[in-house]
């Protein structure tokens, strides 16, 4: 199977940066798209960012021209560089992947998810 590994959460204040990892490892022929989710307290978890493979990208209005979505597709990783963030960006994000195995089914696995708190 495959697994998804979170990095680079953390605590900052508002105005800040963060940057978040996430890489795949396991049974991978190949990935599809790679994106970021986030799940506040009490709220549904959203996509924030998605980039295919052929680098396509789209954000969520909220975060656009804030939040950059990268990927290294040799090291199966994808990256979302978080600038300007506000008190509202607080939540736990996911990293997702659209997974090709070496047997041919596609998976959709998730990442365990990485706490980013903005202090105002």
């Amino acid at each position: 199977q495959v697994q998804l590994v979170e990095s680079g959460g953390g605590l900052v204040q508002a105005g800040g940066s963060l940057t978040l990892s996430c890489a795949a490892s396991g049974s991978i022929a190949s990935i599809n798209a790679m994106g970021w989710y986030r799940q506040a307290p009490g709220k549904q978890r959203e996509l924030v960012a998605i980039i295919t493979s052929g680098g396509s990208t789209n954000y969520a209005g909220s975060v656009k021209g804030r939040f950059t979505i990268s990927r290294d597709t040799p090291k199966n990783s994808v990256y979302l560089q978080m600038n300007s963030l506000k008190p509202e960006d607080t939540a736990v994000y996911y990293c997702n992947a659209e997974v090709r195995l070496n047997w041919g089914h596609i998976s959709s696995p998730w990442g365990q998810g990485t706490q980013v708190t903005v202090s105002s």
